[in-house]
């Protein structure tokens, strides 16, 4: 309370406005035609440095200093709008799509701004700067997340937008992606993979869309994104800890081909049952964690973690810079005020010495080890290790090594700008845990509170899938994404190699694009007859209906033997408007990703027809995470449009 009342005052002191008159608003921001709210949208108090965001549901809080102050919000595609606060505290607004979308602008670029807020912030800024480039009117301001910044409300002509070229990250590193091509059943009749339970990829993508560009093509891992959402499936019945479910329908981007998806649910724990958690957090306080979206944030996600916690649970602080050091001993997460006292004292400066902190936080949890328990590292970071241990090929050996002693490691990723994705995707594969990308704190709160026990607790370690597709109904396969997943057919029945565990609560989405047998198109390649050997001919029957069979393995928490289940899918497809709402909004956003990434195999994908299926199966939507996402896919859409206009003019112009 001291601190708010400290932060009004500071607020009140720098804008010369009168603390007595000031009140907080609250509200929501619709879509003016289908009233749908929009997260992401920015709000700023009209002549001030004092701004804020709205949240997944399109929900917003911020504070004014009088009746006659003036609120602005904007967003990418919609009609810039001021509205009055008035005397209440409640104020519902409907933006307005732009008629003329080339003409609503917004300009990104990468700065130094520098504001201390967790959800982003905002400060004004002169339109002189912005003449030389054709634009003109007055900037409603310019919102900063980290070192992005996105100059809202100009007005231009759409010569003017072409012939912009804002600047790109240069200094962020995504691990290169050969996306899966078709498999010809009759070479390859078995596909295997690792599942994937991680979400980094969707939060990332978001921020990029926010900030007004589109993503590096190698940075939208389409399996993260499905993944990100939940799905309403049913748990196990039996003992088992994941139940298996399947469903079968048309491809939405090429109907004579089928969309397979398979969805695994893992069983619920109730958090009060949850065994005892030995956590250490690993903290970065680097120099390069000295942003409003890094440090500041990660001090506040920890935070909500630390709400979570029971008296039987156990928290090491652990930071590294120049050197790592633990900054509190092993401390029972009852004492909540003390934990949350040593979080609030980090500070950030010096180089990174990410391998020493590593090693540090794994010789405390093995100190303090809790032999039927949660022993787990959770590693804060924005991944960019430049002191001791830094290659990715030298990180994944040393996690290798420390997984052996029984303790998990989860990544949570912060920042932007110098973002290394690459080695925080490495450490978490490796490492036996989770990785997420936390761009607010809304992303937080869903992460480490929503999801607690998903994020935390492992219910299946090692958990491969292997799919056998029947030549007689399937002539070609295509895995949708889990590109750095899919594992050697071998390795399906050897206990020894590593793969994808799930949580508490987890639900798992894997697609498979099918060409059914007889089929002509361009996927079903041949080569030429071999010279040496004679591939010796090989009988399939017709006589089954079943198009596959889907095997199961994993491990329980602290087993070392796998154990095996299956299932059989018929040859009995379904219409795709009759499948699940879960099938349909889960195929849009897998979709979608394709189109980001300009996928060679998106054959009839359109931004008008996902976003049009995933308006159809939003469902129940009770946290607005999928309204978030259709608002980002339509964001998206006009980038895309901008971007094309853009490169047209270019070559025009050579």
């Amino acid at each position: 309370m001291k601190k708010l009342v400290l932060i009004i005052l500071l607020f009140a002191g720098l804008t010369g406005f009168k603390p007595n008159n000031s009140h907080r608003i609250s509200g929501t921001v619709y879509d003016a035609k289908d009233s749908l709210a929009i997260p992401g949208v920015s709000v700023l108090l009209k002549g001030s440095g004092f701004g804020t965001q709205t949240d997944a549901k399109g929900n917003y809080s911020i504070i004014v200093p009088d009746d006659n102050a003036v609120l602005t919000f904007s967003f990418i595609g919609y009609t810039t709008q001021d509205v009055k606060a008035g005397k209440g505290n409640t104020l519902k607004v409907y933006l307005h799509a732009t008629s003329n979308q080339l003409n609503e602008v917004v300009v990104t670029g990468y700065g130094i701004q520098k504001r201390m807020a967790v959800t982003g912030s905002v400060s004004s800024i002169a339109a002189k700067s912005y003449k030389a480039k054709g634009l003109s009117g007055k900037a409603s301001g310019l919102v900063t997340i980290g070192n992005a910044s996105a100059i809202y409300g100009y007005s231009a002509n759409a010569d003017v937008l072409k012939s912009y070229q804002p600047p790109v990250v240069t200094d962020e590193s995504y691990k290169g992606i050969e996306e899966n091509g078709f498999k010809a059943v009759s070479a390859e009749p078995l596909s295997t993979f690792s599942v994937d339970v991680d979400a980094a990829s969707y939060s990332n993508v978001r921020r990029f869309i926010n900030s007004g560009q589109l993503p590096p093509a190698d940075a939208v891992r389409i399996e993260e994104m499905i993944n990100y959402f939940s799905y309403n499936l049913p748990g196990p019945t039996d003992n088992g800890p994941v139940a298996i479910h399947t469903e079968l329908s048309a491809a939405p981007w090429n109907s004579k081909h089928r969309l397979l998806r398979i969805g695994l649910k893992a069983r619920t724990i109730p958090t009060e049952k949850l065994p005892a958690s030995n956590l250490v957090f690993l903290i970065d306080v680097s120099g390069s964690m000295n942003e409003p979206n890094k440090l500041p944030l990660v001090q506040s996600s920890l935070k909500m973690l630390v709400n979570q916690l029971r008296a039987q649970d156990k928290v090491t602080l652990v930071v590294y810079a120049g050197a790592a050091g633990v900054v509190l001993p092993a401390t029972g997460g009852d004492k909540k005020e003390t934990i949350n006292n040593a979080i609030d004292n980090l500070s950030a400066g010096g180089s990174t010495a990410g391998g020493q902190g590593i090693k540090l936080a794994y010789q405390i949890a093995k100190q303090n080890f809790m032999k039927s328990g949660n022993n787990r590292v959770i590693l804060a970071t924005d991944g960019d290790f430049n002191v001791g241990a830094s290659s990715d090929d030298d990180m994944q050996k040393l996690i290798e090594r420390e997984r052996e002693s029984g303790i998990s490691l989860s990544v949570l990723g912060f920042g932007m700008g110098n973002y290394k994705d690459s080695k925080m995707e490495t450490l978490a594969d490796k490492g036996n845990g989770n990785y997420a990308y936390i761009d607010n704190i809304t992303e937080a709160r869903k992460t480490l509170v929503s999801e607690f026990g998903g994020t935390l607790f492992t219910i299946a370690k090692d958990v491969k899938l292997q799919v056998e597709f029947n030549p007689a109904k399937v002539q070609a396969y295509r895995l949708v994404g889990y590109e750095n997943r899919v594992l050697a057919k071998e390795d399906f029945n050897d206990d020894k190699k590593d793969a994808g565990d799930m949580g508490s609560g987890h639900t798992v989405t894997a697609f498979y694009e099918i060409v059914p047998a007889g089929i002509k198109d361009d996927y079903s390649v041949s080569v030429d007859p071999l010279k040496y050997q004679k591939p010796k001919p090989v009988a399939y029957s017709n006589s089954s209906d079943e198009m596959m069979t889907i095997k199961f393995r994993y491990k329980e928490p602290t087993s070392l033997k796998s154990k095996l289940s299956q299932v059989t899918v018929k040859d009995e497809p379904i219409n795709l408007k009759s499948t699940s709402t879960d099938f349909r909004f889960a195929a849009a956003v897998a979709e979608i990703g394709m189109l980001l990434r300009d996928s060679k195999f998106k054959q009839n994908s359109g931004y008008d027809q996902a976003i049009k299926m995933a308006r159809a199966a939003k469902g129940d939507d009770t946290e607005g995470y999928r309204a978030e996402f259709i608002k980002l896919a339509e964001s998206a859409r006009l980038l895309g449009k901008t971007e094309l206009a853009a490169k047209e003019d270019n070559n025009a112009d050579e």
